[in-house]
Order: structure tokens, then sequence, then C-alpha cells
């Protein structure tokens, strides 16, 4: 199994520069086609939605399909899927970051009551409080 890093995969998705989208199309599929799955950590998830939105201007709801087909897609592994699954769920409902859902939610899955912070919008999250 081989990670990728946010160049990759943002090349990947968006497409907008074709060598580097061919270079990474050809790598997943190389791999795929040996039977290896592809890895993205949360580093490089959190990243890709943080390139996605402020540099290509990917609204919201963009940004949710896209994160979704990520996930829908049986050759990716993400590290901790399930708090990605619900993380991307929690975010479609709140006006917080994905950053902060996705925090909240791995954070609980670590064993924390609870994860403090001066972020009014994440402050409202379950299983967040006002620090």
């Amino acid at each position: 199994m081989i990670g990728l890093d946010t160049n990759v995969l943002v090349r990947f998705l968006v497409r907008d520069h074709p060598a580097q989208y061919e270079k990474s199309r050809r790598l997943i599929e190389s791999q795929v086609a040996s039977g290896q799955p592809v890895f993205v950590s949360l580093l490089v998830l959190l990243e890709t939605e943080w390139v996605l939105r402020s540099r290509y201007n990917l609204a919201k709801t963009e940004l949710a399909e896209a994160l979704s087909a990520l996930l829908d897609t049986t050759e990716i592994v993400f590290e901790d899927e399930r708090a990605v699954e619900e993380a991307l769920y929690v975010w479609k409902r709140s006006n917080a970051d994905f950053a902060d859902c996705l925090i909240g939610v791995r954070n609980r899955r670590l064993g924390c009551d609870v994860t403090a912070t001066f972020d009014a919008r994440a402050a409202k999250l379950e299983g967040y409080m006002a620090a």
C-alpha cells in the first residue's frame, strides 16, 4: 500500500495540471491494478479540504460531495474512516469548519470526554466546550 501526499490527491481531484493529473491517475490505477489500495491519512485529508476551499474556492457543498465520493471509493483507504464519515456528517449539518468536526470526533474516539476550544462555532458542536 502507498500513501498519498496532499499534492497528489489534489491533482487527482482537480485535474488542473494535466501532466500531474495523469501521473497521479496512473499511480493510483497501477496500485489498484496490483490489488493494493492507496492510503489517505487524516493530515492529508485535512490539508486537501483546506487547499480545495482556500486555493480553489470550492463551496462547502462541492467539498462535501468530493469528500463523500472519496469515501465511497473502495480503492482508497482512510485513516480512521469511521471518524471521517462521522465528521463529514456533522460538518454538513453545522457552521463549523471540517477540521473542527474531525478534531472533535477523533478526540472522542480517542477517549476524550470533551474538546476545549476558543472557536465559537466549534464550541456549539456536540463534544466541545468553550475554553
